[in-house]
């Protein structure tokens, strides 16, 4: 299935807004069930009906320098037997988000996110587990004091408060194809672990899960292994680790027992007093490194695992392109309501996750990783194919420019780094401003 089917029907194509035709992926089932959990529902004739604000939603991500306005009339988003010259007012967007809610966005998210991460590829797999990460990213709201006694900000002893209101977002992503399986949005004053705890049942059987050493907690590492069917972890070791080697398994290793501090076994008393893990050593640029892990030592050589790692990136280089890629670079959300700030970016996540889904099926179709796209000039490519194609008449070639679509994804890939050349150290002679004679006679 690909981004066409999912937002346009080759059949059936009249508008971007005739929302039948998202059914292919989306099952009209789902849009149904997200809608049910607007805060207002209505059956009064709209021009901007819920359904349809759902995919305006979605093109406010997409296209993050239009005004929301300006936005529905590119994607010719409106209530049928509607003149397409007819705009919308900006308090009818407004109003009409607001009866929306974040919910529909967010349970649409979850729901769809639950299935795409979890697709498979052959060259995606790691030792026969599935690969993720969790971390957490912080994105700026406007700075009203609405907004800033939600959300709160960040302080130290020389700043009081930053200049904007933070809002914390902890990600479970797939590594391989960098889709968001879910995700947490709260307050910057709630804690990464706890929200981070909040998604471990979503993560699947025969997959190990990489985190950064702030996650460090027993209960959240017993939580992950106990909660399914080889589920391992993967976390660097923390610099005041205590701990006590157990058994020498080679060269970097070994088998530590560390004790589970009192705090944590009063707040979880279902907690052991010690517990055992795998500590694995190795050696970055003359420097020795430490994770611990889950992983038995039958099954899984410990040089692999250290350059497993350094798959954790990955979840950083998704960060990257959320903010860099689609939102611009730009300070902050564009909204100014707390529910339609949690709508925003429930809204930016789907629409992440429909790019780079689409990017993981291009891939898998030429034989090539999905982090191997270039993200940016995908979602370009994307977000322009889109306004050419809502726009487009039924009687023009739009069937040919959908199929196209995915093979112009497929041109984005990342040039593969080429080894540089070895060649012998060697002090070169320094430049000088002032002529050098060729036949100047040496002193004596």
């Amino acid at each position: 299935m690909s981004i066409q089917q999912l937002l346009l029907s080759i059949d059936e194509l009249h508008s971007f807004s005739d929302h039948s035709t998202f059914t292919q992926n989306i099952p009209v089932e789902w849009i149904e069930s997200a809608l049910t959990l607007s805060s207002s529902a209505s059956i009064r004739r709209r021009r901007l009906p819920e359904d349809q604000v759902l995919w305006l939603v979605l093109g406010m991500a997409l296209f993050r320098d239009e005004a929301i306005e300006e936005v529905a009339r590119r994607l010719n988003i409106c209530s049928e037997g509607l003149a397409s010259e007819q705009l919308l007012a900006k308090s009818g967007v407004s109003q009409a988000r607001q009866r929306l809610g974040s919910d529909p966005m967010q349970w649409l998210f979850q729901r769809t996110g639950e299935h795409w991460a979890n697709e498979r590829f052959a060259q995606d797999d790691w030792q026969g587990l599935q690969v993720f990460a969790i971390d957490g990213v912080v994105f700026r709201t406007p700075d009203t004091p609405e907004l800033r006694e939600h959300f709160g900000s960040a302080s130290n002893t020389a700043v009081k408060q930053s200049a904007y209101p933070l809002l914390r977002c902890v990600a479970l992503m797939n590594t391989h194809s960098h889709v968001i399986l879910d995700a947490q949005v709260d307050t910057y004053r709630k804690g990464e672990t706890p929200l981070a705890e909040a998604m471990l049942d979503k993560i699947p059987d025969r997959s190990i899960t990489l985190l950064d050493r702030n996650f460090w907690s027993a209960n959240l590492m017993h939580a992950l292994m106990n909660g399914g069917r080889e589920r391992h972890w993967l976390i660097p070791k923390r610099s005041n680790t205590v701990y006590e080697v157990i058994e020498e398994y080679g060269d970097g290793d070994a088998l530590w027992r560390m004790k589970v501090s009192p705090q944590a076994r009063k707040k979880n008393p279902s907690l052991p007093e010690y517990w055992n893990v795998r500590a694995i050593t190795y050696d970055v640029q003359g420097k020795a490194k430490t994770v611990l892990t889950s992983l038995p030592i039958s099954d899984y050589p410990a040089e692999q695992i250290a350059q497993l790692y350094h798959q954790r990136w990955e979840i950083e280089l998704g960060f990257r392109d959320i903010k860099s890629s689609m939102l611009n670079n730009v300070i902050t959300l564009r909204s100014k309501k707390i529910d339609l700030i949690y709508q925003e970016m429930w809204g930016m996540l789907l629409a992440y996750n429909i790019v780079r889904r689409e990017a993981s099926h291009a891939a898998a179709s030429h034989g090539q990783r999905a982090s191997d796209v270039r993200f940016k000039m995908a979602f370009t490519f994307i977000a322009s194919n889109l306004i050419v194609m809502a726009a487009a008449k039924p009687e023009s070639k739009t069937g040919m420019r959908l199929k196209e679509l995915r093979s112009g994804v497929c041109n984005l890939f990342l040039e593969r780094k080429k080894a540089r050349p070895s060649r012998p150290r060697m002090v070169k002679q320094s430049k000088t401003r002032y002529p050098v004679s060729r036949n100047t006679v040496p002193l004596k």
